[in-house]
């Protein structure tokens, strides 16, 4: 813990972490033009998917960056992902956190 001894620095870097996990990916992912409309255009996203539609001869490839980004902005995380991202993100937060209050 910090060199006070109560950890504060550990809890507000886990709450950031969580908070990263849980809101802040989905913005971003959403920002970027993966939406649940589809894939937004003149976006990031569209250009991401131009380009792998450029190099797998016309399709978009099942499991790649894009079609996994794009179930992600159509439908969210799953709850698999959300605990896994909080887990690790909460865990790195809190880490930092602590690293950063001493």
């Amino acid at each position: 813990m910090g060199k006070n001894g109560n950890g504060i620095g550990a809890v507000i870097g886990a709450t950031v972490g969580v908070g990263l996990a849980l809101i802040g990916l989905p913005v971003c992912i959403g920002a970027l033009g993966f939406t649940g409309a589809g894939i937004a255009a003149g976006s990031v996203a569209a250009k991401m998917m131009s380009a792998a539609a450029i190099a797998n001869g016309g399709g978009v490839e099942a499991g790649s960056a894009v079609a996994v980004l794009q179930s992600i902005g159509a439908a969210g995380f799953s709850l698999g992902a959300k605990v896994g991202l909080t887990a690790a993100l909460g865990s790195a937060g809190a880490a930092s956190g602590d690293w950063l209050s001493r």
